[in-house]
């Protein structure tokens, strides 16, 4: 069994709009030095919030497919193919499969936070397809009762998103107070990012709020709590059928 926890204050930090979006990234850009690199077909994750709202910029993505995940407000974006800007309130999801290139910009609006995450698709082969968008409405992604905990399914297992990445399973897990088991693939890593926690337990190690964590070769992950909890998991096999941008680039 491996686990690592990488802290909040250890994870990279950035900004946009003059410091009115900041951002913790867990899986930073290999220039942000943060203390975790891309593995699997996980590239890059950010969790950004804004109090006041605040505006990227039109700029380019290529090759990845990138998802963000809205976790609270409301987000605008725009990108040079539908050249409108289309609202996402919390609980949507859009992806950008980069492909041959797109340009593309973005508004969190007050009092929002969004997860973006970065995958790697093969971009042997997405170097060449035409890049795509899709808004997903929360309403689409199931949610289901198991045990004592709910679990809501965004891909992998049957999801709504549909990503061209290998292997990729996302789930959103609330937990109630109380002991619970969440089985884990084999041959994955499984990456968690703690939404909510309240004198949560994982595997009998204390985690805190904005804790990232990384499992590999664990089938069974044990939680206790006397409160709530809310975890992020991404899930990626641990071997992969092609060569990984970075593996490319060898960075």
């Amino acid at each position: 069994m491996s686990v690592t926890i990488i802290s909040k204050q250890n994870q990279a930090f950035g900004s946009f709009a003059n410091g009115a979006i900041s951002e913790n990234k867990p899986i930073g850009f290999p220039q942000d030095r943060g203390l975790t690199q891309p593995y699997s077909n996980l590239f890059y994750w950010a969790n950004a919030s804004s109090k006041t709202g605040g505006l990227i910029d039109e700029h380019p993505h290529q090759w990845f497919e990138i998802i963000s995940f809205v976790l609270e407000g409301e987000i605008e974006h725009y990108d040079n193919k539908s050249q409108e800007w289309l609202r996402l309130n919390a609980g949507d999801v859009q992806i950008i499969r980069a492909g041959n290139g797109i340009t593309h910009a973005e508004k969190l609006l007050p009092n929002s936070r969004i997860f973006q995450i970065w995958f790697d698709p093969n971009i042997q082969k997405t170097q060449h397809q035409k890049a795509s968008y899709n808004d997903y409405k929360s309403n689409v992604f199931s949610g289901k009762q198991i045990n004592k905990y709910k679990s809501i399914n965004y891909t992998g297992d049957g999801g709504a998103l549909q990503m061209e990445s290998e292997g990729v399973v996302i789930n959103k897990i609330e937990l109630s107070s109380g002991n619970h088991s969440i089985q884990l693939k084999k041959n994955y890593i499984t990456s968690i990012y703690t939404l909510k926690s309240n004198q949560l337990k994982l595997n009998e190690t204390n985690i805190n709020q904005d804790d990232f964590i990384l499992i590999n070769n664990e089938k069974e992950l044990l939680t206790s709590s006397e409160n709530p909890s809310t975890l992020f998991i991404v899930e990626t096999p641990v071997k992969l059928t092609y060569r990984t941008y970075r593996e490319l680039a060898n960075l």
